[in-house]
């Protein structure tokens, strides 16, 4: 130790070595306060994130299915909304639930899986209760039985609609808890930001004060020169970029000082020109480190690239819920007429993405077997292109994109697909980008934009959405004009029921009328029976033309008693055979007979007797059968 001196040498070697430790000791700071920031943005934009947009999606999911079953129950034609409602139980609710589940093993609170396991439990009880009422409600007759409409329709009110409301209130419970996780997770890279700025300072006082030890430390041993670099320091340490100057030095040790200390002036003026900039939101400033090694230059520079992307960030998702409230407004503002709804939202929506032009289609399905793609509205679009076509499925771009359902970005627009026209003239877009409008994977329309500059993937994104919220509201809008529209029809059925109750009351005092006219005719038709019975023969016959009965006359005319002709074939008492056959061919040809036939007495007379025959309709016994009613005309001894 006695051999040691402490010269200027040693003493800047040991400042340097401070002002390294300083630095290092920054650059952990800063490394540990970056990555500490990087793994709570991955967290937040890996978990949190995407589980506050699946939580959403699961909300809109479980009132999709309240509406859905709902229509079931009273639209029974609309078997869209009721494949809408199977896809939900048997392919989109398990995917759903799938997704969360993966997302909820990395949730930090417990609670908030349990909740979410609650959640799951009663969505799946409640649509235990959906598929109650689907399976009740399946043909024509379960919808005309009064009890099983009714009992579906308590189970609406009693069940589905108390179930879904407490599902989303849990459901926003857990959403509310994760969007202030999201917003703590933010808070604290903010904070801790913050916390590496306030380092910085403090860092930099003492860099300051350690600067102003050793000025005055050396000021002892140092000639002009160094009190030269002294005044810089202290310039320095007070905030004071110096002037250039062109004092000259030696090629020494205090000269290399000299030019250390002019290129860290310079080098410092550089970095708050930068930070000065940055500090504006010049984030396209140039600036160049003093050196690789430059931990502050490069700290600077990395800090620029991490607030310039925040700071685009930041702006495109502004724009993006800027926009997307911009048009809820829209759509609730004109939810009742399509026409109206389509004009105002092309119009914004060309004005907010700085297109040139766009048009909104529809799809028009009034004839189930011809659906076709009409033009609703446009802003500065070819109205002559599409005035009177209709745009099937498959044909053209706008028609490809709603077969495949999918959007179509071209940045490479054919010559003659359209043209953007102006006073001035008319030109070829850059760029064409064809949404379909849908919802739950049914497509109800296509918006087209057209510009001179191309889209940006967040600006491509947004259309997208706001292509979702309009399907979702045209759906709405077309089943609020059905439902209207079979309102009207219903109350025209009860005008028309009301005219036929009234009718049917007319018909049925006419038909009083009737019967008792009917039951008059009858009456008078027992008494010509009567008579006619009273008066003249009666043989029933059955099909094999065996006797079924006589009448009195008939018993009193040929001396038989009933009992002694019943079940014997007319033949018994026949003594003409060719009348008798053509009787018979008559009668089973369905046909009358009328003529004379030879009857035989009991005490062996023969007797003419004038005839008419015919068959019977209505019996009872279903089989054929036969009446013959006749005369007396002559009486002959038998030959």
């Amino acid at each position: 130790m006695k051999n040691f001196r402490f010269t200027i040498g040693n003493k800047i070697l040991g400042g340097f070595i401070t002002l390294i430790l300083i630095f290092i000791v920054y650059a952990g700071i800063t490394i540990f306060t970056v990555t500490q920031n990087s793994n709570l943005t991955q967290t937040n934009s890996n978990v949190i994130k995407p589980s506050l947009t699946s939580i959403k999606d699961f909300n809109l999911l479980i009132i999709n299915s309240k509406m859905l079953v709902t229509n079931w129950v009273y639209l029974q034609s609309n078997e869209t909304d009721k494949e809408s409602l199977r896809a939900i139980h048997e392919e989109e609710y398990p995917a759903m639930k799938e997704q969360i589940t993966s997302l909820k093993e990395n949730w930090e609170d417990e609670e908030q899986r349990l909740e979410m396991d609650t959640v799951f439990t009663e969505f799946e009880d409640l649509l235990d209760v959906q598929k109650e009422i689907m399976e009740s409600l399946q043909t024509f007759e379960d919808y005309e039985d009064p009890i099983v409409k009714f009992m579906a329709s308590e189970s609406i009110e009693r069940e589905v609609i108390p179930r879904t409301d407490t599902v989303i209130a849990h459901l926003n419970e857990i959403l509310v808890e994760k969007q202030n996780e999201s917003e703590q997770y933010e808070a604290e890279v903010l904070e801790s930001s913050n916390s590496l700025k306030n380092t910085s300072i403090i860092l930099g006082v003492i860099f300051v004060i350690l600067g102003l030890i050793g000025a005055f430390w050396l000021a002892s041993s140092i000639t002009k020169p160094v009190n030269y670099i002294k005044d810089i320091i202290v310039k320095l340490g007070k905030g004071i970029l110096p002037e250039d100057n062109d004092r000259k030095f030696g090629n020494d040790e205090i000269g290399e000082m000299a030019v250390a200390v002019g290129q860290l002036v310079d080098g410092l003026k550089e970095t708050s020109y930068f930070a000065e900039n940055i500090g504006n939101g010049k984030y396209d400033s140039d600036y160049e480190p003093l050196s690789e090694e430059d931990v502050l230059g490069n700290a600077l520079i990395n800090m620029r690239g991490n607030l310039r992307k925040v700071a685009e960030e930041d702006k495109k998702r502004n724009w993006t819920t800027e926009g997307l409230a911009m048009f809820g407004d829209i759509l609730r503002k004109n939810n009742d007429n399509i026409s109206l709804l389509s004009d105002d939202i092309i119009s914004n929506l060309v004005k907010y993405t700085k297109s040139n032009q766009g048009g909104i289609f529809v799809i028009n399905r009034e004839d189930d077997d011809d659906p076709f793609l009409e033009l609703t509205a446009c802003y500065a679009w070819d109205k002559k292109k599409y005035l009177e076509q209709k745009i099937y499925e498959g044909e053209g771009l706008t028609g490809q994109a709603w077969l495949e359902g999918e959007t179509i970005y071209m940045t490479e627009v054919p010559q003659d697909y359209v043209m953007i026209t102006s006073g001035l003239g008319e030109a070829n877009p850059n760029s064409i980008l064809i949404v379909p409008l849908k919802v739950n994977e049914e497509i109800y329309g296509i918006i087209e934009l057209a510009s001179f500059n191309e889209f940006a993937d967040h600006e491509r994104e947004f259309v997208e959405k706001i292509a979702e919220n309009i399907a979702s509201t045209i759906s709405s809008v077309k089943i609020n004009e059905r439902t209207s529209k079979l309102l009207e029809e219903s109350r025209e059925m009860t005008e028309q029921m009301r005219s036929q109750e009234e009718e049917m009351r007319q018909n049925m005092e006419e038909l009083q009328a009737t019967q008792e006219e009917m039951e008059r005719g009858q009456r008078e038709r027992e008494d010509k029976e009567k008579i006619i019975n009273y008066t003249n023969m009666m043989v029933e016959l059955d099909g094999s033309f065996y006797i079924n009965s006589i009448n009195n006359i008939t018993s009193d005319k040929l001396g038989y008693a009933s009992s002694d002709l019943s079940g014997t074939e007319i033949t018994k008492i026949v003594e003409s055979k060719d009348a008798y056959k053509a009787m018979k061919n008559a009668l089973e040809a369905n046909k009358t007979w009328s003529g004379i036939i030879k009857l035989k007495h009991k005490n062996g007379e023969i007797v003419d007797a004038q005839f008419s025959c015919g068959p019977l309709s209505g019996q009872d016994s279903g089989g054929s059968s036969y009446l013959m009613i006749g005369a007396i005309i002559s009486n002959e001894d038998s030959i």
